[in-house]
């Protein structure tokens, strides 16, 4: 290596300074690339996992009056009336990105006012459950009236359950909201609706996640049968169970499951509500 230092210290005082240039250009066009060390870490930091219950994420909050015909219908969930079926004026509706389609109905958030100390209650916080969906409205980009259109994160609250945390001129609240456990009285509800071999039953009052993706149902003379999920938290079933006692067994999106048998007696009929037993919350 000295040797072919000192021959180019040679060199180099021989040349002219035009061809000294050339040759170092030279030099750099043929020498070998760089070598790419490749690492075995993975340093992408994004993660696909759910948010834990206990953390604290942002949106929005707005409410609708108590004449609005939404306190007695149920929404989108199909509870029917609020009022009747336990959740009073403790209920959300949710915007697109968070109503999952009716996967969330049932869930139960809890909702604190922040950044605007003129209309935040300080130190207050609500839980409600998830039974209504609010509509995006396309006639309006999201920052400009579009409380619901994606991406928002919205939630529509009873002016009761709003003015616990907010004056009602706040209007469109920033909120934060984070995912709880469903606290409820009494056991799981089934309602019991259809027609001849059509059996269709709203789960109700649930409690733990609240958010049921699984019902199976079973007579005295059958197996257990998965139903489907017809819209919100209706599920159904063709099977003739007609004078059976009935069984039902419930999962929640955290995967437990209750299984509560002979909910119903032998003589059950359509229109009934039925109560079985109930998730720890």
């Amino acid at each position: 290596m000295n040797e072919l230092k000192s021959c180019f210290r040679s060199a180099k005082q021989k040349m002219s300074p035009q061809l000294l240039t050339l040759v170092i250009q030279l030099l750099l066009l043929f020498a070998p690339a760089p070598t790419t060390v490749t690492s075995h870490y993975n340093y992408n930091f994004t993660s696909t996992s759910p948010p834990s219950q206990s953390e604290w994420r942002p949106a929005r909050a707005t409410f609708y009056a108590a004449s609005d015909p939404r306190d007695k219908v149920g929404g989108a969930c199909g509870y029917g009336d609020l009022e009747k079926a336990g959740y009073g004026q403790a209920t959300a509706g949710l915007s697109e990105i968070l109503f999952d389609r009716g996967q969330i109905c049932g869930a139960c958030f809890e909702l604190r006012c922040v950044e605007d100390i003129r209309w935040c209650i300080p130190g207050t916080s609500i839980i409600v459950t998830v039974t209504n969906f609010c509509a995006p409205n396309y006639g309006f980009n999201p920052d400009g009236g579009g409380h619901c259109n994606p991406p928002n994160k919205h939630f529509v609250l009873p002016i009761e359950a709003f003015e616990k945390i907010a004056i009602w001129k706040a209007g469109n609240m920033p909120v934060q909201y984070r995912r709880i456990k469903c606290r409820k009285e009494g056991g799981i509800r089934f309602t019991i609706d259809g027609s001849d071999i059509f059996i269709s039953a709203l789960i109700s009052n649930v409690a733990g996640a609240g958010d049921v993706v699984a019902v199976k149902i079973k007579g005295s003379r059958t197996g257990w049968l998965p139903m489907g999920r017809n819209w919100g938290q209706n599920w159904h079933i063709n099977a003739n169970l007609k004078n059976q006692p009935l069984s039902f067994e419930v999962t929640t999106s955290d995967g437990l499951t209750v299984t509560s048998y002979n909910v119903a007696p032998k003589n059950w009929n359509f229109g009934q509500t039925f109560e079985g037993k109930q998730f720890e919350s």
